[in-house]
């Protein structure tokens, strides 16, 4: 005879339990291929059932988990699954709660931001305290999405007179040959991460007009060189990719009033063989400095595809 345990919706709406299910019943089947049960409704109740009752204890809590988060104003999707199920076997799922507390942003479409993993909620806090934060983590992560979240509230909110984006133009393996057209065409292929944060923040006409008033600056790291970055929000993007006269460059242009956040992946780097990485040297340098903050982020912030986890756990462990 088969285990089950029952949960009741009735405080839901129709479009909690649309969020809860997923589109075609997705979420539920991820549910159920996670803890090997069977899930159906039964009048207001869902019901999980399997034949051992191993692992309905844990089912459970990942839907009260995923209830609390809607009840909070979430809009569930598959990769909010797949971290509920991380936090409930690690019996950490109170941290979804800390998480939702307290949004970052809310981009253009009046969505809110928040962030979806413990190392990300570090990362935004770190930012918020420090005027120097250096974020070392795997792809997809969220480092430069965030910092550009993160950026665009603060100039919203008057914190600060402009945001600069940069990142060294180092092609990662790719010979990108001859590119025609004015500067902006020529390096934007290398930016083009950092305009699709601001076009998911702002959208892309709000992101146009901020650029031309100067709000907004976008530019390879070389054009930072004789420059005082007062009153400004600046992120350097990629930053595993920049010689250590580069970094040194860089983190001198801090002026006053102004804020610096370093992304980089030193899993990545498209640096040749001889030269060393400024980010690198940059981390063993600093480290003891109290005022700068060092965030490191794992493959259990990974918040694209559950493979892209997966994937990048195998090739750190043949390497």
């Amino acid at each position: 005879m088969s285990m089950e345990i029952t949960i009741a919706l009735n405080d839901l709406s129709m479009d909690d339990i649309a969020s809860l299910f997923g589109v075609n019943d997705r979420h539920l089947t991820l549910l159920q291929k996670q803890y090997q049960v069977r899930c159906l409704m039964r009048g207001s109740q869902l019901v999980a059932s399997s034949p051992d009752g191993k692992n309905l204890d844990e089912c459970k809590r990942a839907i009260l988990s995923a209830i609390k988060l809607i009840e909070n104003g979430q809009q569930l999707s598959e990769r909010d699954f797949y971290y509920i199920f991380r936090l409930v076997s690690a019996n950490q799922e109170k941290r979804l709660e800390a998480l939702t507390s307290a949004p970052v942003a809310r981009n253009f479409t009046g969505k809110l931001i928040y962030p979806k993993t413990w190392g990300q909620k570090i990362f935004i806090d770190s930012i918020s305290r420090n005027d120097l934060t250096f974020a070392i983590g795997p792809a997809g992560t969220g480092k430069t999405y965030l910092a550009v979240v993160y950026a665009v509230a603060c100039l919203k909110n008057q914190e600060y007179k402009k945001i600069i984006l940069t990142r060294p133009a180092v092609e990662a393996g790719e010979n990108l040959g001859f590119l025609p057209g004015d500067l902006k065409e020529k390096v934007d292929p290398y930016l083009r991460p950092l305009y699709d944060a601001l076009h998911d923040m702002l959208g892309v006409e709000q992101t146009l007009k901020m650029l031309e008033k100067g709000q907004i600056e976008i530019a390879p790291l070389a054009y930072m060189r004789g420059r005082t970055l007062d009153n400004a929000f600046v992120i350097l993007d990629e930053a595993q990719n920049t010689l250590p006269s580069q970094m040194k460059m860089f983190l001198t242009r801090m002026g006053f009033k102004s804020k610096i956040v370093v992304t980089g992946d030193i899993t990545q780097i498209d640096l040749r063989k001889d030269q060393q990485s400024g980010l690198i040297q940059a981390v063993g340098l600093l480290k003891s400095v109290e005022e700068i903050a060092f965030v490191e982020m794992t493959t259990a912030d990974v918040v694209r595809h559950p493979l892209v986890a997966k994937i990048l756990e195998k090739y750190e462990s043949k390497e």
